[in-house]
């Protein structure tokens, strides 16, 4: 990935688009275990939740997530070269 001015948009490579959409899975994986552990675990993770992102809760982060997971799955190819 190479940076880019405000107005301009990002073009990520195959490899950059599986890297990040890996990552975002993983994170809905923790977010997922942690939830389901209920608890302390579970409490800290909705505090959290609420404390660091617009999403209300652990589920709504969750929402958010696989929206951007699918979005990558089904995002149209760049018309651009590099």
């Amino acid at each position: 990935m190479s940076l880019r001015q405000l107005h301009e948009e990002a073009i990520l490579s195959g490899e950059e688009i599986a890297l990040v959409r890996q990552v975002l899975a993983d994170c809905a994986r923790l977010l997922t275990t942690a939830r389901d552990q209920g608890g302390l675990a579970g409490a800290l993770l909705a505090e959290t939740t609420r404390a660091a992102t617009a999403a209300s809760s652990p589920d709504g982060m969750l929402y958010y997530l696989n929206l951007v997971i699918d979005y990558l799955d089904f995002a149209p190819a760049s018309r651009r070269r590099r």
